[in-house]
C-alpha cells in the first residue's frame, strides 16, 4: 500500500504547492497562529475548484480549547453542511469534555451530520487522558482516522505510542501521525511506528513583498507558504 502524505495549507497558494509536490491530501485551514480554524467558503469553494485532490478542511469556530458551547456547536454543524454542499472529500474535526476526553455524543452528531465524507479527529486526541480508550470511542463513532503526534511533541518522540495505536487500531481506524513530521525524520518514522498516513505543514514564512508599509502598523501578520522542495523530498521518501 503507497504511503500517504496529507500537508495542512492555511492559504490556496499552499494548496498548489502541496498537490503540485505530489500531496495526497489537503487538511485546509485558518490562522495558523490559533493552530487552525475553519477556512472561509470563498477558500474551500477555490480550493475543490482547482485540485485534484481530496480536500479535509478543519471544522474549529475558534482558537482555544475543545470544549463547545452550543454556539459554537450550531456554527460546527452549519460549517460541515457548507463543507457537503461543496463537496469536500471529507473534515478534520474535535470535541473534548472538561475532563479531557472525548466528547462521543458530540463526535457522533459530527459524523452523522458529515454522512458522505469522511471525518478525522484532529490533535484533541493527544489532550485525552487515555488514548487507547479514545481510539475505540472514535471508532463507536465511525471517524475515519485519527491524526495524533503518540501524544508527545513530535510524532518521532511517539513513535512507539504510534505504534501501539497502529496494533491496537488493527485497520478498525487509520493512524495519522503528525507534529513535526518532516524529510529527515519521516522514513525512520514509517519504520519504528508502523504508520501509513502521514500530515506535516512543512511551513516557511513567506517574505514581505510589498514596499510601501508603514512601521506604525503591525497588523498585517505572516504569511505562511508550504516549502515545495520539503514537501518534494516526503513524497519521494516514502515512494
Amino acid at each position: 500500500m503507497s504511503a500517504i502524505l496529507e500537508v495542512c495549507a492555511f492559504n490556496i497558494q499552499s494548496c498548489v504547492i502541496a498537490a503540485a509536490s505530489g500531496a495526497s491530501r489537503i487538511e485546509l485551514c485558518d490562522s495558523p497562529a490559533d493552530g487552525g480554524t475553519t477556512p472561509s467558503y470563498g477558500l474551500i469553494k477555490q480550493a475543490k475548484a482547482i485540485l485534484n485532490i481530496p480536500v479535509f478542511p478543519i471544522i474549529r469556530p475558534r482558537g482555544g480549547s475543545f470544549l463547545y458551547d452550543e454556539n459554537d456547536i450550531a456554527i460546527m454543524k452549519a460549517d460541515i453542511e457548507m463543507c457537503k454542499e461543496l463537496g469536500c472529500e471529507g473534515i478534520s474535526i474535535g470535541a473534548a469534555m472538561q475532563d479531557g476526553r472525548i466528547d462521543t455524543e458530540l463526535m457522533a452528531q459530527f459524523v452523522a451530520c458529515a454522512a458522505g465524507m469522511e471525518v478525522t479527529c484532529h490533535r484533541v486526541f493527544d489532550l485525552v487522558p487515555d488514548p487507547f480508550e479514545a481510539l475505540e470511542q472514535l471508532i463507536a463513532c465511525g471517524v475515519k482516522r485519527v491524526l495524533t503526534s503518540g501524544q508527545k511533541r513530535t510524532a518521532l518522540e511517539g513513535a512507539a505510542t504510534l505504534a501501539q495505536l497502529v496494533q491496537w487500531a488493527n485497520g478498525r481506524i487509520i493512524i495519522l501521525a503528525g507534529g513535526g513530521v518532516r524529510a529527515a525524520n519521516i522514513a525512520e518514522l514509517m519504520v519504528t511506528s508502523g504508520v501509513n498516513e502521514f500530515h506535516t505543514a512543512a511551513k516557511m514564512t513567506q517574505p514581505d513583498i510589498v514596499p510601501n508599509e508603514h512601521p506604525g502598523v503591525l497588523d498585517i501578520g505572516s504569511e505562511f507558504l508550504s516549502d515545495a522542495e520539503e514537501l518534494q523530498k516526503m513524497v519521494s521518501l516514502l515512494g
